[in-house]
């Protein structure tokens, strides 16, 4: 049951949404002569979680009308085949956009594949060219799950500006940019505070904040006594927890102690159908804008 004056922020029915209008948008490019966008996806070995979102961004592609590609390695593929396939990825101008899905086995640096991608192909949004380019207010690929909160936040006409925003956890791929995102001026204009779990005074920041963002990756970090009446919650948590009851054995469960937060918030994501789905739908955006040539010519 959810309270009476409390909004479920639905990201599953969102990102359908935005799918449709990608691919009605595809269709007009195709019915006027031009390319059909693709994406290409490595995948590195059998990591549960990666092959499920490698399976979803397939599907994905499929709603929006894109082409894609998925390329497998074995667990002990070497960083110079790898590294090899990226440079090949990037010399393709058939491929408009390309990720490699994290994390890689520990004798691969990741740094050094994310450095090697051409970073017009990073729909990704992690080639530090994208995320210097972010951080300053210039056109990039911002990283998806940040890009998908903030689409979010506007789909359901939440004001950001001059309000108080509480970003947890300082990861590269939500903390940082999320919180650079909600401060930029024309973004999310917002005053921004990021906590993390060193912060010493991290329930008292909480607890001011117009909207928590929870990116810390431990469930049911965030309870009732650490969130204000009326405030907004994302939570970005997505943590595999053994559930008997359940058909797979395990359940996903978010950073967020919704049953008894959603008491207490306006407006709250659930887990899983909330950042998840939008996550996935906004590295399609970033495809079509690579497809478009948007940012980079």
């Amino acid at each position: 049951m959810k309270p009476e004056n409390m909004t479920l922020i639905d990201g599953k029915a969102t990102a359908a949404a935005i799918k449709q209008e990608i691919a009605e948008e595809v269709r007009q490019i195709i019915a006027q002569g031009g390319k059909q966008p693709h994406l290409a996806a490595i995948l590195v070995g059998h990591d549960g979680g990666s092959e499920t979102y490698v399976k979803n961004k397939v599907l994905a592609c499929e709603a929006c009308g894109f082409k894609s590609t998925l390329i497998r390695y074995e667990e002990d593929v070497t960083e110079e085949e790898l590294l090899a396939k990226v440079a090949e990825l990037n010399d393709d101008d058939d491929i408009d956009g390309f990720i490699v899905q994290l994390p890689l086995p520990r004798h691969i640096d990741e740094q050094k594949v994310i450095m090697a991608i051409d970073y017009k192909k990073d729909v990704d949004g992690f080639h530090p060219i994208n995320v210097g380019r972010m951080a300053i207010g210039l056109p990039c690929f911002i990283s998806a799950t940040p890009l998908g909160i903030l689409t979010l936040l506007r789909r359901y006409g939440v004001v950001t500006s001059g309000k108080k925003c509480v970003v947890l956890g300082r990861s590269n791929i939500v903390g940082k940019p999320m919180a650079q995102l909600m401060l930029q001026k024309h973004l999310g204009d917002s005053t921004v505070t990021v906590c993390h779990s060193h912060s010493a005074t991290l329930k008292e920041e909480c607890r001011q904040a117009d909207i928590i963002i929870a990116a810390i990756g431990q469930p049911d970090f965030v309870t009732a006594d650490m969130v204000r009446e009326g405030a907004v919650v994302i939570d970005v948590g997505t943590t595999r927890v053994q559930d008997p009851s359940r058909k797979s054995g395990f359940r996903l469960n978010g950073d967020v102690k919704f049953d008894e937060v959603s008491e207490k918030a306006s407006m709250i994501t659930p887990v899983p159908g909330g950042v998840g789905p939008m996550t996935i739908c906004s590295l399609m955006k970033n495809t079509l804008a690579a497809a478009k040539k948007e940012y980079y010519q």
